[in-house]
């Protein structure tokens, strides 16, 4: 188990973007399950999943997590964290805004407490002791645990907790950024990882996959389809071939799965507590949860770093 504030969570998160998506309400309880059962206990979704499916609106996986988290009793066992700011009908970090998010995400969710809640994305029309302020009386009122930022840059992420300090006002705990072997540059030379160890800040990377990506589904002489096809073809360059090519190869010497790999490297990147990682059956889970405990070589990791450099 690893630490976020006073949290223990698994060394993998589950993504529940796909819940309701490419994973329907059966599939998504299976995975669910499974994740359960083998002992694990942190789990990301966001108000606005999945909204862009046709005839969605926002809020299927919290339901959908809601749901099983009931059938199973198992709230005190499990680690909540979801996002708000992204909903198509509710965007922005407005306090009045995020009030109702708040209690929309509680009731699909089925929890009095939100264990950690993401702002979603950055919101430059709204002052940010504004919105730091709405976050700390969440945590005052218990209605939330702890709060992160995803996709925040390093100064605007410096923005908030200096706000915070100044204000005596609760700061972030957690940062959530894309990160991964073919996006390295913001966590990297973007200034992310030196900002979180030098603040205690958590590093949560979401996108562990790269949508699939690094999972070695695709290659550079096969056609891309798939639900997540059109995600993933701005990496399907020979730079981005080259990295998958080496993650199948070391998959290979170690008998395990690309995907597995993958999610190794990251997880041990420094500042890196859990990277999230979403499976659309439940047959693809035991790759993943299988990164929790592959420690990769100081070979392998520099063959990896030096494959993927164009993306740092």
């Amino acid at each position: 188990m690893k630490r976020i504030a006073d949290l223990r969570v698994s060394p993998v998160c589950l993504g529940g973007n796909v819940f309701g998506w490419t994973a329907d309400s059966a599939a998504s309880e299976q995975i669910l399950d499974a994740y359960a059962d083998a002992g694990q206990n942190f789990i990301d979704t966001a108000d606005a999943y999945s909204a862009w499916v046709p005839g969605h609106s926002g809020g299927e996986s919290e339901s959908l997590i809601g749901g099983w988290l009931r059938k199973r009793r198992l709230r005190d066992r499990m680690v909540i964290a979801t996002k708000v700011g992204k909903h198509p009908s509710r965007r922005g970090l407005r306090p009045a805004n995020l009030r109702v998010c708040l209690d929309g995400s509680r009731r699909r969710l089925g929890v009095e407490t939100i264990d950690l809640y993401y702002a979603h994305s950055d919101d430059a029309h709204v002052p940010v002791a504004e919105w730091v302020g709405a976050f700390d009386a969440m945590i005052a009122d218990g209605a939330i645990r702890h709060y992160g930022l995803s996709n925040f840059s390093a100064e605007r992420t410096t923005e908030v907790l200096e706000v915070a300090k100044a204000e005596g006002l609760a700061a972030p705990v957690v940062l959530q950024p894309q990160y991964h072997l073919v996006h390295r540059s913001e966590v990297e030379a973007g200034g992310l990882a030196e900002l979180a160890a030098a603040n205690g800040l958590a590093i949560v990377p979401y996108y562990g996959l790269a949508a699939g990506f690094l999972t070695g589904k695709y290659r550079a002489d096969e056609p891309m389809h798939g639900a997540r096809a059109a995600r993933v073809k701005h990496w399907a360059n020979a730079e981005g071939f080259a990295v998958v090519d080496a993650v199948v190869d070391i998959a290979n010497d170690l008998d395990v799965e690309p995907a597995t790999v993958a999610l190794a490297w990251l997880r041990q990147q420094p500042g890196v507590t859990a990277p999230i990682a979403s499976v659309s059956t439940v047959e693809q889970l035991p790759a993943v949860l299988a990164a929790g405990e592959l420690k990769l070589t100081r070979g392998q990791l520099n063959r990896l770093n030096k494959v993927s450099a164009p993306f740092a």
